[in-house]
């Protein structure tokens, strides 16, 4: 797909309809149980495994399959449309790893990327603090140089897959320079990284999410990601390079539950006729998936842009326009969906509150909509 080109090639089409049976059929019967006891899915991640997208978005010189950001979205999407959950399971072992493949020495990309494709080790991202979300340069967790290894104190709170991740790329402060003196490290969860708390969530309740801390935790100078002081700028351009792929798991949450509103409003009958029939109901579905179908348009532009190596410079701006449109979009839908459903919409024996649910987050993680915000109009003005 070209930068301009915003439509999917027939590859991707014929692709998408793969996903999309493979997820009915393998994800979605473990998404209501993954919610309800807050569980992580391990057969989902089996069959993730099996059906090789461990491997989809890493390089091929690596064990992958090297798909473009834009292929990688539609995995997103059709994961999301039956399970959120599963969905960031596929999503965050590829932003974990994302500075090692960008930033990372030769021997450390051989070192671990082959391991995430095979599924042998999983991966989070380490920047967040409790004093440090949206303003990341306030981060006060700080390694220091000893020998040839650095010695690492401090703790990172909402970190994706906490407890599951073998592996935790982790932002840490080595100087008092505020943007210059932060620098990213790889580290093995075995050396020293212990798992505090996991929170309690509203949704995405399948995957942990939690607090890790760090006493004296050893990392070799061979798993710094970068140079020194660079760490700051390894976290900026990675998040560019991610967010538009949460804006496609809020697109899949988004016609997940338009999908599901649809099929029961077909087979649901008041005053004699289907509810599908009635006009005014038509309508907030069609206006639903208007909504869908532009996000969905914004999303794969800041994917082909990362894909053709953002020639003009504008991905910050692109990826976060995606991020914010298409996570309002699903948050709206999904609420919207919920009313379609009447009293049925409420209860958990239908999905369509999970959706609504997990929707939320989209609006949250990899930068509050109040931060696209920010990072659109810096592009504007300057």
């Amino acid at each position: 797909m070209s930068e301009q080109q915003f439509s999917l090639d027939a590859e991707q089409i014929a692709f998408r309809e793969v996903i999309r049976k493979f997820a009915e059929d393998k994800i979605a019967p473990y998404a209501a149980d993954s919610d309800h006891n807050s569980a992580y899915s391990w057969e989902s991640f089996k069959a993730l495994e099996q059906m090789e997208l461990t491997a989809l978005s890493y390089p091929v010189e690596y064990g992958g399959s090297g798909a473009s950001l834009v292929t990688q979205s539609v995995v997103a999407e059709e994961l999301a449309r039956v399970c959120a959950s599963t969905s960031l399971m596929f999503l965050i072992s590829k932003l974990g790893m994302l500075p090692v493949i960008n930033f990372g020495s030769e021997a450390l990309k051989a070192k671990y990327l082959p391991r995430i494709c095979t599924g042998e080790s999983q991966a989070s991202y380490g920047l967040s603090e409790a004093d440090a979300g949206s303003d990341v340069a306030s981060m006060t967790t700080h390694a220091e140089k000893d020998g040839d290894s650095w010695v690492i104190n401090g703790s990172k709170c909402w970190i994706t897959n906490a407890g599951v991740s073998d592996l935790y790329t982790i932002f840490a402060r080595t100087s008092d320079d505020r943007h210059r003196g932060i620098t990213a490290f790889l580290a093995e969860a075995s050396w020293g990284v212990h798992v505090d708390k996991l929170e309690h969530k509203l949704g995405i309740k399948g995957s942990p999410t939690g607090v890790i801390r760090f006493d004296n935790l050893r990392v070799p100078d061979e798993n710094r990601i970068g140079e020194v002081g660079d760490g700051f700028t390894i976290a900026m351009h990675t998040l560019d390079r991610s967010r538009p792929t949460i804006g496609a798991q809020a697109v899949g949450i988004a016609q997940g539950a338009i999908d599901f509103a649809v099929n029961y409003m077909k087979d649901r009958k008041t005053f004699g006729k289907p509810i599908a029939e009635r006009q005014g109901l038509q309508w907030m579905v069609a206006e639903a998936q208007m909504q869908v179908e532009a996000a969905r348009t914004m999303v794969y532009r800041a994917c082909a842009a990362v894909d053709a190596g953002d020639p003009h410079g504008d991905l910050s701006q692109l990826g976060a326009m995606a991020k914010w449109f298409a996570s309002d979009v699903a948050m709206k839908v999904t609420t919207d969906c919920v009313q379609l459903l009447g009293g049925y919409g409420f209860t958990t024996e239908f999905p369509v509150e999970r959706m609504m649910r997990d929707a939320k987050i989209t609006q949250i993680y990899e930068g509050t909509n109040q931060i696209q915000r920010m990072v659109i109009s810096k592009k504007i003005f300057g």
